[in-house]
């Protein structure tokens, strides 16, 4: 029997060389190499399947290879042999998924004390590192913090928020970008040529998309599609496959609106809902349709090769820019109906109703709406919006019945209560608001908010996490102030001895009094206790976990 390789590991990259789409790792990767500065503990992030764990082999091949090409590991010496059979004895690769107790992480860095047996340097890559048990962390962080000088540490997470602080601090971190559609369609068509496969270009315009940003998702789903089409990629058989239907079709639900054509519509859903296609696919198309109908009508030249240009033109001629924007909102507020809905079609027609329903139109008055910069400023926060007459309409949106929802005055009341808002939220919420990342997002959880004003905002951060503070990052967060406010905001943060009341210390408050609770709850179990009693049994306090709904 044929013992077939699946095209994602067949196909997984050797070398920095071929890795796609993370070309600001690689060359930070090659520079380290390349200066010998090498660092002892390096982190890669990123969602899955982007390149996180194939990075770490490449880096572990090219720190011990006998004769590096370009810095890239040769791929033919005895050492890059064995590291991709699985079988050199410095490379230790585990899943920390499987091995989350202490005991595991203890065994493993056991022998970290003593030299490789073959290469330079022992390595050791831990996969899904943000599965370790607190114990288990702190068994790590104890060779982090003195780190044999042959020991290398490789860690990936799809989660780096889930790490302890004092594990992210003693590592270089790399985040691994989601990476385009273009990016893994040009992939497959070279795997492809490669494997001597027939193939639809625009077939794998749609795997790209349906990858969602990963690559190892991307080459399943074209493993899938192969299969599908009985050893040839083609459009039909993947639109079959994935549950989606033909371009044309969701070109024919927009020309029926524009038309405000409503029973052909139903009809056209009815066309749909009879080949059981997914209604959160179609939802997809016509966004992405939408997307390149409001470029094209702004910008004609932008015309998708992935599309039907003379299509395109005809639906950005026949919907106006208004309808475009109103459907493209619907289309992408309605999507939660799809779920919430009794089922997906009934919350598709609702959505395609509201389409329908809902209508542009002109009106001589317009509300002058002063620019946010100026709604902060001191001299503007007495003044009230004046409603001034123009000659050119504007455009309001209401339904063809008497409801006439006045968004402007919404809008400009949103504008004018922003800056109290945002005076009053606490700490907390503006941090969640913010969005913040990575080690940005510990250094406000470890701040307190201080003083602040029109104008500035003053933090207060422990002396103890003074190391999270760098240049960098209290720009990051500033900007993120100044998007929250938006208008320019001065931050200033100050080192302080005195203990804080701070967003860190909240979650970690709360996690003691749920691991508390937890111990509790099992020594007054009556099965644990009837246990302790027939058995002489004894609870082992470390291996208590509360259950979060996280």
């Amino acid at each position: 029997m044929n013992n077939y390789q699946v095209l994602a590991r067949k196909w997984r990259p050797q070398n920095f060389n071929q890795v796609v789409g993370q070309e600001h790792v690689v060359t930070s990767l090659v520079n380290a190499l390349q200066h010998q500065r090498l660092h002892h503990a390096y982190l890669f992030t990123g969602t899955r399947g982007v390149g996180k764990t194939t990075l770490a082999r490449i880096l572990a091949k090219a720190i011990n290879c006998e004769q590096l090409v370009d810095f890239n590991p040769c791929g033919h010496c005895a050492i890059c042999k064995e590291i991709d059979s699985g079988r050199y004895l410095d490379v230790i690769e585990v899943d920390a998924a499987s091995r989350t107790k202490v005991e595991d992480t203890r065994d493993l860095l056991d022998n970290a004390q003593y030299a490789p047996n073959q290469g330079q340097y022992k390595v050791y890559i831990i996969d899904e590192v943000h599965m370790l048990s607190g114990h288990s962390f702190n068994a790590l962080l104890k060779t982090l913090e003195e780190p044999p000088p042959h020991v290398k540490f490789l860690l990936a997470t799809t989660d780096p928020h889930k790490l302890p602080i004092t594990v992210l601090s003693r590592c270089l971190q790399f985040n691994l970008k989601r990476l385009l559609p273009q990016q893994i369609a040009q992939q497959m068509t070279y795997i492809l040529e490669q494997e001597e496969t027939p193939f639809a270009a625009p077939a794998l315009t749609v795997l790209a998309r349906a990858a969602d940003g990963s690559m190892r998702d991307g080459l399943s789903l074209l493993d899938q599609a192969i299969v599908y089409g009985n050893g040839a990629v083609n459009l039909a058989d993947v639109n079959a496959m994935l549950g989606m239907i033909e371009q044309h079709p969701v070109e024919e639900l927009l020309a029926l609106l524009a038309q405000g054509n409503g029973e052909a519509l139903l009809d056209k859903i009815d066309h749909i809902a009879s080949a059981a296609i997914d209604f959160t696919e179609v939802t997809q198309q016509l966004l992405h349709l939408l997307h390149r109908i409001a470029l094209i009508q702004h910008l004609p030249t932008l015309i998708d090769e992935d599309y039907d240009s003379q299509m395109l033109q005809e639906l950005a001629k026949n919907i106006t820019p208004e309808d475009t924007q109103l459907y493209y909102q619907i289309a992408l507020m309605g999507q939660k109906d799809l779920l919430l809905a009794p089922d997906p079609r009934s919350g598709f027609d609702m959505l395609m109703l509201r389409m329908l329903i809902f209508k542009p139109k002109t009106s001589a008055t317009k509300i002058a709406v002063p620019p946010p910069a100026k709604l902060h400023s001191a001299s503007s926060t007495q003044a009230k919006p004046r409603v001034t007459v123009s000659e050119k309409p504007v455009v309001h949106y209401q339904a063809e019945s008497n409801l006439q929802p006045n968004f402007p005055d919404k809008l400009v009341d949103h504008l004018v209560s922003h800056d109290k808002q945002a005076q009053t939220m606490p700490w907390q919420e503006m941090i969640s608001a913010m969005k913040l990342e990575s080690i940005t997002k510990q250094l406000a959880q470890h701040c307190q908010l201080g003083e602040r004003d029109e104008n500035s905002v003053t933090l207060l951060l422990n002396e103890g996490h003074g190391n999270l503070l760098t240049a960098m990052r209290q720009n990051k967060l500033q900007a993120a102030l100044q998007g929250f406010y938006n208008k320019p905001i001065k931050l200033s943060i100050q080192i302080t001895t005195s203990a804080l009341n701070t967003p860190a210390a909240k979650i970690t408050q709360d996690s003691e009094a749920r691991q508390r609770a937890a111990v509790t709850e099992i020594h007054a179990d009556p099965l644990v206790q009837a246990l302790q009693e027939t058995f002489d049994a004894r609870i082992n306090i470390s291996s208590i976990e509360p259950i979060t709904n996280k």
